[in-house]
Formats: C-alpha cells, sequence, structure tokens
C-alpha cells in the first residue's frame, strides 16, 4: 500500500508541478524516479525516455505508465497515470477560466514569461544530461557531429523527428555489436 501512495504522490506532484506541457514533466519525472524513490537508474531512466519518444502520444502519461508498471504492475501503472493525468485536467479548467479573465493585467504577463524561463532552463538542463551520455558512449566528436547533422536535418530538411529516431533504430539494429562489449557483458 505505502508503494502505491508513493507512486500516486510522485506523478500527483508532477502533474501539478509539471507546467508547460509532457516535456517540462521530464525533469520531474527524472527527479522522482531516478533520484528520489530510486525506482529507476539514470540509464534506465534514459533509454525508456528515448524509446517513449518514439512512440505515438504525450510523454508524460507514457513515461507515468511505465515507471508505475515497473514499480508495481498494472495497478501501479494504472496509480501512475490516474495521478498525473487528474491535476493537470483539474488545473486546465481552473486556470484558463481565471486567466481568460485576467490576461491583460501586467502580473500575468510577468508570471507566464518567468515560467516559461523556468521551464526552458529545465530543458536545457536535460539537454545537456542526454548529451552528456551520448558523448560518453558515442565519443564526443561523434555525439557533436551526429548533434550538428540532426540539428541541419529537423530544422532545415524539415524531416519529421520520427522519421530520424526510426532510421538510428534501424541503423543500431543492424550495426554488429564489438567483440570488446559482448566479452564485458559477459563478465
Amino acid at each position: 500500500m505505502k508503494k502505491q501512495w508513493d507512486i500516486f504522490i510522485a506523478f500527483f506532484r508532477i502533474g501539478m508541478l509539471g507546467f508547460g506541457g509532457g516535456p517540462a514533466s521530464i525533469p520531474l519525472m527524472r527527479k522522482e524516479a531516478v533520484e528520489k524513490y530510486k525506482w529507476l537508474d539514470e540509464d534506465e531512466f534514459t533509454d525508456m525516455l528515448s524509446i517513449s519518444n518514439t512512440l505515438p502520444g504525450p510523454i508524460a502519461t507514457k513515461l507515468a505508465g511505465y515507471i508505475g508498471y515497473r514499480v508495481s504492475g498494472w495497478i501501479g501503472m494504472l496509480n501512475a497515470l490516474v495521478a498525473s493525468v487528474i491535476p493537470t485536467v483539474l488545473l486546465v479548467i481552473i486556470l484558463l477560466r481565471t486567466l481568460s479573465e485576467v490576461r491583460e493585467f501586467d502580473w500575468v504577463k510577468g508570471m507566464t514569461a518567468a515560467v516559461v524561463a523556468v521551464v526552458g532552463m529545465m530543458m536545457a538542463v536535460l539537454t545537456w544530461q542526454f548529451l552528456h551520455k551520448a558523448g560518453k558512449g558515442l565519443g564526443w566528436a561523434r555525439a557533436i557531429i551526429m548533434l550538428a547533422v540532426i540539428f541541419v536535418v529537423l530544422n532545415y530538411l524539415h524531416i519529421h523527428p520520427g522519421i530520424v529516431i526510426g532510421f538510428l533504430l534501424i541503423i543500431a539494429f543492424a550495426l554488429p555489436v564489438k567483440k570488446k562489449e559482448k566479452e564485458g557483458e559477459r563478465s
């Protein structure tokens, strides 16, 4: 029962504080699942996030469902999904009704601008963590070249991110595993 309560509180808190949508919730989920409750380690979270990004649908619910399932099976999955969605539904109803009435006040404009800056910084920190992991895994030269190529492909050639991710997954599955990695797994 304590585990279910922990799942509910963790994802309810994420749902309440994840202002800015699913991507803004990712650093909060990482903090809860990796740092606070230690349900996943850093590599598992990064791998799960990468795979979740290849699937259709909102990222926050995919992550909540997976983590809840991983921690406590089907009940944990349902618990995490409900806990992460209910605050959003309630807050959207309350905030949209309130903000539509006071959106022209300077303090509301200032608050909105401040929240955007905070969410932007949270995303920058998460981006750095991904880049750092890629640099360690691929080597910094390859990671930076890959980053530049993908930036061009997404922003200038306007190829959908799902196609890029699918292409990279196909390449990853097609490449042979190095012997050094296989030997390291056996020991």
